[in-house]
């Protein structure tokens, strides 16, 4: 079925006018640029970001098939649609405005002090092929979580107990949990909630001397301490991350093991988290 796509047409066009308009005043033009032709795409840069985040809101689970089938429903709308191999070829344009849109958007989140991090993984090939992968080769890494081996990345997420994203970081798979912690929530006071799997005494100490503190669960072997009830109640919701997480990789197809490109799957997975933070309901 068509969606209204008006609202996000205007606000993505805004801002990737913003963007193209600050980057033409600062960048420095190369002097022997001018003796070389350069290829203009007919698509603008704020249909380009429409196009990948309409991907996304779209019943569709794979781009191609989105491409083919369900965006000829926009025709009207993008009269300058390309070629399918040529828009793939443009995508990695969309890689430096898509991330500094996320920033924004992560930075309008509300701080309501009540903070929750996990971390989930991100696949880019089955277990059996990861000798032979040649992709993500000397990016992505073997490690291992609840669910047993992979090879890939991890996503950290931060998030305030509304759902809505205030950090991200993607590292390799071998990557702690607790390695990234102390970047994503500099900018945050108040109290973080995690899984076991962030418990360390150090990292608590660092982290309460930033106005943070890191409240856990604690192991069977470790003596029980006794926490405020409003922490406790908290601690229990600590579920809801765990929901966004599944959203991410259910509505959003956040995973998934068809890329052929660095740059174009860093852009699925901006475009993922622009999306989620766009929906209005989280």
């Amino acid at each position: 079925m068509k969606q209204d796509i008006t609202a996000l047409f205007i606000c993505i066009d805004d801002f990737a006018k913003i963007y193209q308009k600050t980057l033409d005043t600062q960048t420095l033009e190369h002097p022997l640029s001018r003796n070389y032709k350069t290829r203009i795409p007919q698509l603008s840069l704020g249909e380009l970001m429409t196009i990948i985040l309409l991907f996304q809101r779209s019943p569709s689970k794979n781009f191609k098939y989105f491409y083919h089938s369900y965006l000829q429903l926009y025709l009207p709308e993008f009269p300058s649609l390309c070629s399918y191999n040529r828009f793939i070829e443009l995508m990695r344009r969309a890689l430096h405005p898509l991330s500094l849109l996320l920033n924004l958007l992560m930075g309008e989140a509300q701080k309501t002090g009540f903070y929750y991090i996990d971390s989930t993984i991100i696949p880019v090939c089955h277990n059996k092929r990861t000798s032979r992968h040649r992709v993500f080769k000397d990016l992505a890494a073997l490690g291992k979580s609840t669910m047993g081996w992979f090879f890939g990345f991890k996503l950290h997420l931060v998030i305030n107990h509304k759902g809505q994203l205030l950090a991200a970081k993607l590292t390799p798979g071998n990557t702690d949990d607790r390695a990234p912690v102390t970047d994503l929530v500099a900018s945050l006071t108040g109290i973080l909630f995690g899984d076991k799997g962030y418990i360390s005494s150090a990292l608590f100490q660092q982290l309460y001397q930033q106005g943070i503190k890191l409240v856990t669960g604690i192991k069977k072997n470790m003596k029980n301490i006794l926490l405020p009830l409003e922490e406790k109640i908290f601690l229990r919701k600590r579920s809801v991350i765990e929901t966004v997480n599944g959203v991410l990789k259910e509505s959003f197809q956040l995973v998934h093991t068809r890329h052929r490109s660095v740059f174009n799957a860093l852009v699925h997975i901006c475009s993922t988290l622009v999306a989620y933070a766009l929906r209005p309901k989280k």
